[in-house]
């Protein structure tokens, strides 16, 4: 069925799940697989190929088997077959060109987030110049909400991530502060602990939550922990507001991470039924990555892209806050420079916005990749252009917990400015209030002494 012919020799693709490898992008991750391109020539004809498939093919031929995998059952089994009806008639190629058409705006996109699934998606990212991953995600609009607004056309929000290798509460007190005086934080404050005991968890988050009581901070917080720690704090009445936890795009590589869909369906409930959002109750964080499906051995000959996307369906599941693609944390072996990462991340906010997702971006790489900060810069500017939800803010740009280099709090002042965003709403007038930020979004000085005079010396101690 799949097929091309270049200069008299044929390329023949035995299955969708190939084609869709073989037409990717080039990335180390693929050639680890075994399952890329072998030849530029051979990728352009897989692509060329793929943009003649029917969208239904997606439908009738499941690239992992509906039987033995419960995300392949999720995406079917949920697939809005009316919504359908709009686009059914078109190929992975007439996908794209109609979505780049003028009329094809932000209601009508909305309006085919259930009509689309991951692969379909993935299929029409492959085909697409960066510019194009770009236009479309910037018509897609998806608001989320908890104790502020985030998402909403010309607002740009950050993760505020305090990390410190050993949970003293003073060095993450230092630098959330700090973190807060730069105007981060709206997305969440959010934390990796480098204990994932729930003694070590919780008190991360009462440290959290009595810095965002007495400061009246219109923001949530979320510790980082695995989602059975987080689950046991919230039966115990802990102040829990997101519950996170990484995912992927099939059941054995969720396995892989301790979790099913029926676990990550308690978690939420659970959550949900605290009800400590104020004005919305979109009380999930996930994060995903390029290659998570490799490492775990649970890929099953699929490109890590389409694995990339398939997570993205578990997420939507659970109606999240937020969903981060930590997209060159995982290392060399998977996206090896700067070029890689860059192409990675557009692919994965466009997918993830088409798809219905409040998407946002770690923009990092590891300090054995073929990257630098020069790197980040270009990819935080275009992931601004393109609509990102958030990204982090992480002290001095370099995680000394994690390990791995990352955006800073200067870093989203810098989008700010340059593309005249402004923080979620609601964050965005405590920091008026506060005389962090003037009525222009410049930090204001003397800031740091105002705020520390509110009895924040108090608390730092």
């Amino acid at each position: 069925m799949y097929r091309h012919t270049i200069l008299g020799k044929v390329y023949s693709f035995g299955s969708l799940r190939e084609l869709l490898a073989k037409a990717s992008p080039h990335r180390t991750g693929d050639v680890l697989a075994g399952v890329n391109a072998t030849s530029y020539e051979e990728r352009v004809a897989a692509q060329i190929t793929l943009s003649d498939v029917p969208l239904t093919d997606f439908l009738n031929e499941a690239v992992i088997p509906y039987e033995t995998d419960e995300v392949t059952r999720l995406i079917i089994d949920s697939h809005d077959k009316e919504a359908f009806k709009l686009i059914s008639h078109l190929t992975v190629g007439g996908l794209r060109d109609w979505l780049l058409l003028e009329e094809t705006n932000a209601a009508i996109l909305k309006s085919i987030e259930d009509a689309l699934t991951p692969e379909m998606v993935a299929a029409v990212s492959k085909i697409m110049r960066n510019q194009d991953l770009i236009a479309v995600a910037k018509k897609c609009e998806v608001i989320t909400r908890f104790r502020n607004t985030i998402g909403l056309k010309g607002h740009f929000a950050t993760r505020l991530q305090p990390n410190h290798p050993t949970d003293d509460p003073r060095g993450i007190a230092a630098s959330l502060l700090e973190g807060l005086l730069y105007g981060s934080g709206d997305a969440c404050i959010g934390i990796n602990p480098a204990t994932d005991s729930p003694a070590a968890v919780l008190k991360i988050v009462m440290l959290i939550d009595q810095l965002r009581e007495q400061f009246d901070i219109p923001t949530q917080s979320c510790v980082l922990s695995h989602i059975t720690t987080t689950l046991e704090l919230v039966i115990k009445g802990a102040p829990i507001d997101l519950c996170f936890q990484s995912i992927a795009g099939t059941e054995k590589a969720n396995a892989s991470f301790g979790i099913n869909l029926s676990l990550v369906q308690e978690a939420y409930e659970a959550t949900l039924s605290l009800k400590r959002g104020t004005i919305g109750q979109n009380v999930m964080y996930f994060e995903t990555g390029q290659g998570s499906c490799l490492s775990a051995n649970a890929h099953f000959g699929l490109d890590q892209q389409t694995c990339e996307a398939r997570a993205y369906a578990v997420a939507k599941r659970f109606k999240p806050l937020l969903v981060n693609s930590v997209v060159g944390f995982i290392g060399p072996e998977y996206l090896y420079d700067g070029k890689q990462i860059t192409r990675a991340a557009l692919e994965d906010h466009f997918c993830g916005k088409l798809l219905g997702l409040p998407m946002g971006m770690d923009i990092c790489y590891t300090n054995h990749a073929e990257a630098d900060q020069d790197d980040m810069d270009n990819l935080l500017t275009l992931l601004g252009v393109a609509g990102c939800n958030f990204i982090m803010g992480v002290p001095g740009s370099d995680d000394i917990m994690l390990n791995y280099q990352s955006t800073s709090f200067h870093d989203a002042l810098y989008l700010r400015k340059v593309l005249g965003y402004k923080p979620a709403p609601e964050f965005e007038q405590w920091l008026l209030r506060q005389g962090i930020l003037d009525d222009d979004g410049n930090i204001l000085k003397g800031a740091s002494e105002r705020l520390l005079n509110k009895t924040g010396q108090l608390w730092l101690s």
